[in-house]
């Protein structure tokens, strides 16, 4: 034992300078079991709480939000329905309509929306929420009330400009609605229900949809709609639509809905449209319009095969209208439009709402077909005369206003039915009066509550008139009739 003691002693030694040398190079681990998998090694440490912000999750509409409700009012209209063959001509798209309608003219309410575009009062919204109104009332987003008059309307884009007196008030700027992109997220801004502002979101679902609600006597209505699937419902109709700048690009018009309500897509009018058709009725009473003079078809593969296209793509020329724009420019049938001023134009409403953009007398670049050769041209764009002369509203003629022709009524006439003054339709076209439900034959005798006893009677209230007017009368066979349109 003495011999093996040293031997013993020295492996002690050897083995605890072993251990602390292994101690000295490696570090502690922790094993944590995996989902009964096998076992990971993970380097041991303290768990240490570093405070952090929530991230942001999608979209922040707050400020665009705060922007727009307080320049977004609630408009209520009042107008009186005198009899059951009073018939309005627009569509209320999804407008809050209500009364009584008896013949003693109890009043009518409507309520919609509109939005304030400068700090002194001008205000935009739906032709179909005041067209036909009597009196027009406007509540601001802070409860202040005001009386507004109307300062000119257009049925072919559905759009009206009213006004209030008052200044220092909230407004939006335009945004570009031709930079609108597919899948962007837009906020509805409106009155549904008569709620106060109210603020839903949704993404842009589709561009220049045509949904053939606007009817106009000259066939010149321009729908090329942003389609999106915000919630939209009755009363919301004149709202803003706004990107997440705060910025409009839209005033909602319509929904596609089988009962009224909202049921996932809802239509705005493109703000670049608003902004042109704005400033036209603001400084000249009446919107410029624009054409190329021409009629036109969409490409499809039947035509492409027919006419030996080699793209399906464009918009096809049917027909070259005479001292047109297009014909002076050397546009021809069989051509096919691709682009205008840059912008690609694949259907009818892309054209139209390019074109719906500019005003007689504008310079645009269209770019054309012909024979599967590309052509550039510029084209002079003009009005519906074939000039590029500025048309003020009450240079617009009486039969183009109403869509009719009118006689003085005989005195045997007169004698006959007991009356002493009126003037009779004698022929109707497409028009105020014939989508009002008036019949060739009809003897207007009165034009809001004044005697009528000549055309120029008429021709002075209809060239002088915006907003709704009420004539009454009564037809050969004696019946007695109201009937209520918009100018």
């Amino acid at each position: 034992m003495k011999r093996l003691f040293p031997y013993l002693l020295v492996a002690i030694i050897g083995g605890l300078v072993s251990l602390l040398i292994y101690r000295a190079f490696t570090t502690t681990t922790v094993v944590h079991p995996v989902s009964g998998h096998d076992s990971v090694s993970v380097p041991s440490q303290l768990a240490n709480y570093v405070p952090t912000a929530v991230p942001q999750l999608g979209p922040d509409f707050v400020r665009a939000a705060e922007l727009t409700v307080n320049a977004v009012v609630h408009i209520k209209t009042e107008y009186t329905r005198k009899s059951s063959v009073y018939d309005l001509f627009f569509y209320d798209f999804f407008g809050d309509r209500r009364g009584n309608q008896s013949p003693r003219g109890n009043p009518i309410i409507a309520t919609g929306s509109g939005v304030i575009i400068s700090a002194d009062g001008f205000i935009v919204t739906n032709n179909h929420v005041v067209q036909d109104a009597e009196k027009i009332e406007v509540t601001l987003n802070d409860r202040r009330t005001y009386t507004a008059k109307l300062i000119g309307n257009d049925p072919s884009t559905d759009l009206a400009v009213i006004k209030i007196e008052s200044t220092q008030l909230p407004y939006l700027n335009y945004g570009n609605s031709d930079e609108v992109r597919v899948g962007e997220w837009v906020l509805a801004v409106g009155n549904p229900f008569n709620l106060t502002s109210t603020v839903t979101a949704g993404i842009v679902s589709a561009k220049a949809r045509n949904i053939n609600i606007l009817e106009t006597p000259d066939g010149t209505a321009i729908e090329s709609f942003i389609q999106t699937d915000a919630a939209v419902n009755r009363g919301n109709s004149g709202g803003a639509l706004v990107n997440t700048r705060g910025e409009l690009v839209g005033i909602n018009a319509a929904i596609a809905s089988g009962t009224g309500y909202y049921t996932g897509y809802s239509f705005a009018i493109p703000g670049n449209i608003v902004r042109k058709v704005v400033n036209d009725l603001i400084n000249t009473g009446a919107v410029q319009r624009a054409f190329l003079g021409i009629s036109i078809r969409e490409v499809d593969a039947k035509l492409a095969a027919d006419e030996n296209l080699k793209e399906i793509k464009g918009v096809y020329v049917a027909g070259v209208t005479e001292n047109s724009a297009a014909k002076e420019a050397g546009i021809k049938e069989g051509d096919v439009i691709i682009a205008i001023q840059g912008t690609h134009v694949n259907t009818t409403s892309e054209l139209l709402e390019v074109i719906g953009q500019h005003r007689p007398g504008d310079k645009v670049v269209v770019e054309y077909r012909r024979k599967n050769k590309d052509n550039t041209v510029e084209v002079t764009l003009r009005n519906r005369e074939g000039t590029t002369n500025v048309v003020k509203r009450e240079e617009r003629s009486m039969n183009e206003l109403l869509g009719a022709s009118f006689s003085e009524v005989p005195a045997e006439t007169l004698n006959r039915l007991g009356i002493s003054n009126g003037i009779q339709v004698t022929r109707l076209s497409d028009g105020v009066l014939k989508n009002a439900g008036v019949k060739e034959g009809f003897i207007i005798m009165k034009i809001d509550n004044k005697n009528v006893t000549s055309i120029v009677d008429l021709e002075s209230v209809v060239k002088t008139k915006r907003g709704g007017v009420l004539i009454e009368g009564i037809y050969p066979n004696r019946m007695r009739a109201y009937y209520g349109f918009g100018l």
